[in-house]
Parts: C-alpha cells; structure tokens; sequence
C-alpha cells in the first residue's frame, strides 16, 4: 500500500501541522476520492475547488446526519455534547434550516455587528496592553494572551454570559474541543461536556426570567409569524454559535500570525499599508482555512461529482482546505499573497449553508492583525517554526494552534 493509499484509508491521521503537501498530492489524482475516516467510517472526499463549491450547493447532499442515522446510513453521528445540542442551522435541511436560519439571522444582523467594532477595537486594545506590559523580550503565547481571548469574549458579550462566568466556560469549552484518543482523554472531554450544557442551560433559564440586550434574549424572543426557536433548537444554536464563534475566529487569527512570521515581506507589507488588510484578511482565510472541511454531508440519491459518481447513502466530506489551493482556480495557489486579488474562497462554505457569522470573524480579524503588526512591529516566534503544533480542535473540521510561542518586541504605543 502506497503511502498515499494509507492516508486515504485513514483519512483525519495526517500531519496536522503541514496537511497540504497531501492535500495537493489528492488534489492532483483527482477531485473526488473514495476514503476510510480515522474512525472506520467510509466517505467521500472531495478535494478540488470546481467541485468543492458545487458540493457546498447541491440540495442532493443533506446536513442531516441524524435523519441518515434514523435510516440505517452508516455516517458519523453528532459528536459531544450529543442529540440534545444537535437540532441548529448546521444539521438540518430545508425548510427546517430556512426557518432556523432567518429566526438566528434576525438577532445576528449586520448592523448589530458593525456597531460592535469599536468595542472589538478596545478588547483588542486591552489585551495587547496586557501582552505589552510582559516586557518586550518575554515570551508569550499568543493564542492565550490573544487569539482566544478576543473572539472568546466578544461572543460571550454577543450571547450575555455574564463576565464572572466566563473563564469556567472557557476552560470547559477548550477541554471539550481538544482532540481525544484514548478512553481517559474522551472521559475528559465528556465531563468538559457536560459542564458547557449546563452552563448554558442555565443561561437559557436565566434569560427567559431577566432578559436583557444580548443575543440569547433576542434568540428566545425571536418570531417568524407564529413561530419560535424550540428549546431544544434555542440550546443547540447557542452552542453553535458559541463554538463557531471563538474557536474558528482564534485559530484564523493564530494562523494569520504565523503565515506572516514565516514571511517577513508579506509582514512588512501588510504593515505598510493598512488599507490591504481587509483583502488579506480573505488570502488569510484562503491560505489556511480554519475549517478545513466543511461540516458532514450525505448523499440523498446517486451524484456525479468529477467524474465519479456518489451512491445514495454515502458520507460526503468537502476539503476546504484544499479547495482554496487549487491551481486550477488561483495563480501560484500555495504562496501567501496580501495583495492577490483573486483570494475568493470557500473557507466560510458556499450556499445555503454559508457562514452566518463572517462579517463578525472578518471584523475581529482585521482589527487584531492590523492593531497586532502595528503596535509590535519586531513580533517574532519564541521557538524554531517546526515547533508550532495545530493540535486544537478535532483536526477534520477544526484545526488551530495549541499555542504560539512570541517575542512581541517594543510596543510602539509606549514611546
């Protein structure tokens, strides 16, 4: 068995600190493959970006995983915390997903978003103060001391947890995202589980007895005509939202960081012009997705995909990752380019399905490089680069750092 042929038969074990050279080595011998999960579980890969996009849009291939269980669809179930948080806009087909959808897109819109930014602007400030006041030559961890913080407490704010509550979730929720491989390590997580559902739990309580000006209140008090979130799609979306608001936000902005770290000339160019960070900010997302596959997908009927056709039944997994570096839709794809200007990805999905909350994980990431690279102008990693481990998160859907060692250097705020 070739080495290739292996990574397909356990397809999630790759090197998760350096996937693409086997992300392009796929991509390569074609846009769809046959592949073995590191589980057992047998699925479709799709790799290539003509293809990955149209996947991300075919009504053909259904979010429902729980109805394919109900079935006898051999696909991987919802992982922790299980079916009582597993009924929001990610796991469910029209027209469930259209009336979830709006009834979330009402409390999350854009204006409430963009009123946010200069209180983003000042959590970005502050824990910056608080890197800065370390000492130039201490060395910090940046997904700690920033990446995390940041979207972490913006989305505690967006939500209402209240602030003395916080660092349980926090704590509790990365135990729950960190990747388990024996008995003991999955034990942990369960707990870390457990405690996240009752925490928000008694959010939800809380805020049906006091509500306030947050997200769970309007989410409870949300109405499309006769309509309401159910309790069980209410705690299923607010743990939704709580996870795809921090730790997909954290690792974009860790990625970020260390793409430019191993690329001083696209460091020093971001930093002369702070009218490229928007654009970057998509090459960014482009460069290392941090969601390198899209959430599970199952086929309803036979699709013909590139060239192969999908059986009825079948696990679909989409590549985003991957998709963002095809050479057949970008020029010199496995370069970082900030000022490229064809930087059109897929790393918030595609269709119906697409990301609600990226106009919230574009703003907090502008804010925190373009403050980050000014503010420290000499950053650079505490370790040899080879050092850094993507080991946060399930390393299939989720990839991030387990820390970022730095040197922030003089912060040019304290003259």
């Amino acid at each position: 068995m070739t080495a290739l042929e292996q990574a397909l038969a356990a397809w999630g074990s790759y090197d998760r600190d350096d996937p693409f050279p086997l992300f392009a080595e796929v991509r390569q011998r074609g846009a769809v493959h046959g592949v073995t999960l590191a589980d057992g579980h047998d699925a479709w890969l799709v790799v290539r970006h003509s293809e990955a996009r149209a996947a991300l849009n075919d009504p053909r291939l259904s979010k429902d995983m729980q109805a394919a269980l109900a079935s006898g669809g051999k696909v991987v179930a919802e992982g922790l915390p299980g079916p009582a948080f597993a009924r929001h806009m990610l796991v469910v087909d029209p027209p469930d997903h259209t009336r979830l959808r709006r009834l979330v897109a009402a409390a999350f819109s854009v204006r409430r978003i963009e009123g946010l930014r200069p209180h983003v602007q000042t959590i970005v400030d502050d824990l910056l103060d608080e890197v800065a006041a370390r000492g130039p030559a201490s060395r910090v961890d940046l997904v700690e001391s920033f990446a995390f913080p940041l979207p972490f407490t913006v989305i505690c704010e967006l939500l209402g947890v209240p602030e003395p509550e916080r660092p349980a979730l926090g704590l509790e929720l990365t135990a729950l995202l960190t990747p388990t491989s024996t008995p003991d390590e999955f034990a942990r997580a369960k707990r870390a589980s457990d405690a996240v559902v009752e925490m928000l739990s008694t959010l939800v309580e809380a805020k049906h007895h006091s509500p306030g000006d947050d997200l769970v209140s309007a989410l409870i008090s949300a109405r499309d005509g006769d309509e309401r979130l159910d309790q069980r799609e209410l705690l299923s979306t607010i743990f939704q939202l709580i996870v795809a608001g921090h730790d997909t936000t954290a690792s974009l902005i860790g990625n970020s960081v260390v793409a430019l770290l191993r690329d001083p000339e696209q460091f020093a160019a971001l930093r002369a012009d702070s009218a490229k960070i928007s654009a970057a900010v998509e090459e960014f997302l482009r460069y290392d997705a941090p969601v390198p596959h899209a959430t599970f997908r199952y086929a309803l009927e036979p699709v013909e995909l590139g060239g192969v056709t999908i059986p009825a039944g079948a696990q679909v997994i989409i590549n985003l990752a991957s998709a963002n570096r095809d050479a057949d839709h970008y020029a010199d794809p496995e370069a970082l380019d900030v000022d490229r200007t064809d930087a059109r990805h897929l790393a918030f999905g595609h269709g119906i399905h697409f990301c609600l909350g990226a106009p919230l994980a574009r703003m907090e990431g502008q804010l925190a490089l373009d403050t980050l690279l000014h503010r420290f102008p000499q950053l650079r990693l505490a370790v040899p680069s080879e050092q850094l481990h993507w080991g946060h998160g399930d390393g299939l859907v989720l990839r991030g750092l387990s820390e970022l060692p730095v040197i922030a250097g003089p912060d040019l705020t304290r003259r």
